[in-house]
């Protein structure tokens, strides 16, 4: 029989409250277990010392009896020194994926076209104001033609 340490969830909806037990691996998640060594309520604040109840003797000889222990079960061991835990290293983890990068690199190239874009229809837009200015000064010239002849 492999037995685990591990979460069993009770309280109501949104108030959850954890059974710290050692239980049948077979067995469903709330369901038959062998015995309740302590309890975790995330509801309390980090600091407090009800956070994570667990009666120590009785985890050492689950653990040596062979009973692994669940990722979160295995930090609330590790923080009580029961069983060392090694410190995961992901460094990976912060890491956009393969389309996250993708998507990133099509709105740079959409961003940069519209940038062109808006600095070509500026450069049109101001150039209209610049010829009309050039063709008022030969229609100038030529009314001052015009005055003299």
């Amino acid at each position: 029989m492999a037995t685990s340490i591990r979460l069993s969830r009770g309280g109501s909806k949104k108030r959850p409250y954890y059974r710290i037990v050692v239980a049948d691996s077979r067995a469903p998640r709330d369901g038959k277990f062998i015995e309740r060594i302590g309890s975790y309520n995330p509801v309390l604040p980090k600091g407090d010392e009800k956070r994570v109840v667990l009666d120590v003797e009785r985890a050492k000889h689950w653990v040596a009896a062979g009973a692994q222990p669940t990722d979160r079960v295995a930090r609330f061991l590790d923080a009580a020194g029961v069983k060392e835990r090694a410190a995961r290293n992901n460094p990976k983890k912060a890491e956009p994926g393969q389309k996250a990068k993708d998507r990133a690199e099509d709105r740079a190239t959409k961003a940069a076209e519209a940038e062109e874009a808006r600095k070509a229809a500026e450069e049109a837009a101001n150039a209209p104001a610049e010829t009309p200015a050039e063709e008022a000064a030969p229609a100038e010239e030529a009314t001052a033609e015009q005055a003299e002849g």
